[in-house]
C-alpha cells in the first residue's frame, strides 16, 4: 500500500520539467483537489494547571506588547501565579478568619542561605535563641542559691552574636532573669557596649517598678560611655510616671534640657496624664508651657489632658484659649473634651457658650455622653426650660443612651415642677427596679415632689426608706425632713430635726420660719418667743424679710405689740 505524503508530492512537483512550447490559448483543465482529512484523536488525559506551558497551546497566542517592562521567562507564568493566589484565598476562606495570611518575601541569594542554615524552619528566631530564652525563663521561681546562670548558659557561650542576646534579654519577663542573664551576657566576647542593650533593661525595670535598678543602669550606661538617646531618656521619664516618682521625674526631665534631647509626644503624654491622675493640675499647665516651648507637636489626647487641668484650675479662658489651637491645629476633639467645657459653662452660668458647644458637637456627628446629658438637664433644669430637657431626655432613649441616676434624678425633680407627680413616681419605681438608688439626693428629690403635692407621708417613707439602706442624712436631708415634720404637725419630731440641722452649722432663715410657721399654726406662742430669743442670742445669725415678717405678724396676731416690740427692735 502506497502512502502518498502530500508534503513528498509538493516538492517532487517541483522537480517536474516545463513545457518546451507553451500554448498560452492553451488552458489547462481543472482538477478538483480534493483537501487532506485531518483527525484529532481525543485523550482524557489533561496537563497539569501547576506546570509550565509546553508549547503545544498556540491557538491563543498572547498580545506581544511592544514595550515589554518586565519580560516572563514563559508565556503560562502568569496564569500560574494567578491560580496559585486564587487556590490561596480559598484555602483561607476555608481556614475561617483566624487563617495567617501568607506574605511574599524578597531575600537576597544571601539573605536565603543564612535563613536556611539558622534552623529557623519559617519561625522568628532561630532553634537555638529559643532555646537561649527558655533556657533563662527556667529561673522564675528559683532561689537565689539555686540561680547559676554561667552553668546553665555554658551551652551557649560562642553560639549567641550580639543581636541575639539582646533578643534573649527583651524577651524575658521577670526582672531577676533580666538581670542574671545581662550580667552572663556582659562576660561574652561578642558583647559590646550599646545604648540599645541598656534601654531595654531599663524597660523592663521600669514596668516591674524597679526604680533603684533602673537608675543604677543608668549610670552604669554613662559609665562605659554610652550617651543616652532621647529613648532611653524616655524610657526613664516613663517608669517614673508610671510609678508616680513625679519628684525625680521632674527633677530628671529638668537635668534633660542641657543635653539637647528632643523627647516623642509619647512621653509628654504619659507624664502629663501621670501628673493629672494625682491631681499636680499646675504642675501640668507647667509641664504643657515647657512642651510648647520645645516646639513638640501635640495631640488630640495632649489637648484634653491639658483643658481638663486649666479647668480644674478655674482658668476657663485659657482652658478655651487651648480649645481652639486644638481646633485649628486640624485635631477633632473628643466627647469627653465636649463635655468637661460643657460642664464648666453649665457650673459658671455660661448657658449661652454650653448650648453653642452642644450644637458644635452635635454638628461634628459626635453622640453625647450620659455625663455630658446631664449637664445640659442640669442647665435646662436651672433656666426652666423643661421642654427641651424632657426632649433630650426622648432624644437619649432614641438613640439608647444608658441614663445614670443623676440624670434620673433630674427628671424626677423636673417632673415634680411640671407637677407631673405621678410620672415622678413612676420614674423612682423604675430606678428601684434597676438598682439604680444609691444616693441621698434622689431619695430627697423624690420627698420633695411628694411634699410639694401635699403628700407628706409619702415623703417621709421616702425618707425612711433611705435610712433603711444607711445612708447618712446631709444638712440638705434635715432640711426637707423638717419640712415634712412642719406639714404634718408633729411637734416633737420637728424639734429633734431641727436640732440635727444645727448641729451641722448655722440654721438657714427658711428653716426658722418653717418651725415659727410650726408653733403659731399649734398656738404655741411662748416656745414661739423663747424660739426667736435663741435666734437673737446668735450673733452669726441674720433674719431675712419673710423671717421678719413671720414674727410680726405671730406677736401682732397674739395681742402682745409690745413684745413684738422688743423683739423687733433687736432684730
Amino acid at each position: 500500500m502506497v502512502i502518498h505524503d502530500p508534503l513528498h508530492l509538493f516538492n517532487a512537483s517541483l522537480l517536474l520539467p516545463a513545457p518546451l512550447n507553451p500554448n498560452p490559448n492553451c488552458k489547462t483543465p481543472k482538477r478538483s483537489i480534493k483537501p487532506f482529512r485531518t483527525t484529532t484523536i481525543k485523550s482524557s488525559v489533561h496537563p497539569d494547571p501547576w506546570s509550565l506551558s509546553d508549547g503545544n497551546n498556540i491557538s491563543k497566542p498572547k498580545p506581544k506588547s511592544k514595550n515589554p517592562k518586565n519580560p516572563l521567562s514563559d508565556d503560562d507564568a502568569r496564569r500560574i501565579i494567578n491560580g496559585k493566589a486564587r487556590y490561596l484565598s480559598a484555602l483561607r476562606k476555608n481556614q475561617g478568619p483566624h487563617a495567617l495570611t501568607p506574605k511574599w518575601i524578597k531575600r537576597t541569594p544571601e539573605q536565603m542561605v543564612q535563613f536556611l542554615s539558622d534552623d529557623r524552619n519559617g519561625h522568628l528566631y532561630g532553634k537555638h535563641v529559643v532555646a537561649a530564652i527558655k533556657a533563662i525563663r527556667g529561673l522564675a521561681g528559683k532561689k537565689e542559691a539555686d540561680r547559676d546562670v554561667r552553668s546553665l548558659m555554658s551551652g551557649f557561650v560562642g553560639k549567641l552574636s550580639f543581636r541575639e542576646m539582646c533578643v534573649v534579654l527583651k524577651e524575658q519577663r521577670g526582672w531577676r532573669e533580666v538581670r542574671d542573664f545581662f550580667g552572663w551576657m556582659k562576660l561574652q566576647l561578642s558583647y559590646r557596649p550599646s545604648v540599645i542593650v541598656y534601654t531595654i533593661v531599663l524597660r523592663l525595670y521600669g514596668q516591674v517598678g524597679k526604680i533603684k535598678l533602673a537608675e543604677q543602669t543608668f549610670l552604669e550606661m554613662l559609665e562605659v560611655g554610652c550617651e543616652p538617646d532621647e529613648v532611653a531618656c524616655g524610657t526613664m521619664l516613663c517608669s517614673y510616671a508610671r510609678w508616680g516618682r513625679h519628684n525625680a521625674m521632674l527633677s530628671f526631665y529638668e537635668a534633660l534640657e542641657g543635653r539637647g534631647i528632643k523627647l516623642a509626644i509619647a512621653v509628654y503624654n504619659f507624664m502629663l496624664s501621670s501628673l493629672q491622675k494625682k491631681s499636680l493640675h499646675g504642675r501640668v499647665i507647667h509641664l504643657w508651657k515647657e512642651m510648647v516651648g520645645e516646639r513638640v507637636a501635640p495631640t488630640a489626647f495632649t489637648f484634653t489632658i491639658v483643658i481638663s487641668s486649666f479647668l480644674k484650675e478655674g482658668l476657663h479662658e485659657d482652658a478655651f484659649k487651648v480649645f481652639d489651637e486644638m481646633k485649628q491645629q486640624g485635631h477633632l476633639p473628643e466627647e469627653v473634651t465636649y463635655s468637661l467645657l460643657i460642664n464648666a459653662s453649665t457650673r459658671r452660668g455660661d448657658w449661652d457658650e454650653a448650648l453653642k458647644l452642644y450644637d458644635d458637637m452635635r454638628s461634628c456627628g459626635i453622640v453625647p455622653s450620659n455625663f455630658t446629658c446631664a449637664s445640659l438637664l442640669t442647665l435646662y433644669y436651672k433656666t426652666e426650660d423643661y421642654s427641651k430637657a424632657l426632649s433630650l431626655f426622648s432624644e437619649m432613649q432614641r438613640r439608647r443612651i444608658a441614663a445614670d441616676e443623676v440624670i434620673y434624678g433630674l427628671l424626677i425633680r423636673i417632673y415634680g415642677k411640671l407637677g407631673l407627680y405621678e410620672d415622678a413616681h413612676k420614674t423612682f419605681r423604675e430606678m428601684e427596679r434597676l438598682g439604680l438608688l444609691s444616693k441621698e439626693k434622689t431619695y430627697l428629690a423624690m420627698a420633695q415632689v411628694h411634699h410639694a403635692s401635699g403628700n407628706y407621708e409619702s415623703a417621709l417613707s421616702v425618707v425612711e426608706q433611705m435610712k433603711s439602706r444607711k445612708i447618712r442624712l446631709s444638712r440638705f436631708g434635715y432640711i426637707v425632713l423638717l419640712q415634712c415634720y412642719v406639714m404634718k404637725g408633729d411637734v416633737e419630731a420637728a424639734e429633734v430635726t431641727f436640732q440635727g440641722l444645727s448641729m451641722t452649722g448655722l440654721p438657714d432663715a427658711r428653716s426658722c420660719n418653717d418651725m415659727l410657721s410650726l408653733y403659731a399654726a399649734l398656738g404655741l406662742t411662748r416656745k414661739a418667743k423663747e424660739f426667736v430669743l435663741r435666734l437673737r442670742q446668735d450673733d452669726q445669725f441674720e433674719f431675712d424679710e419673710q423671717l421678719h415678717k413671720t414674727v410680726v405678724r405671730l406677736f401682732g396676731k397674739e395681742g402682745v405689740p409690745r413684745d413684738a416690740k422688743l423683739l423687733i427692735e433687736g432684730i
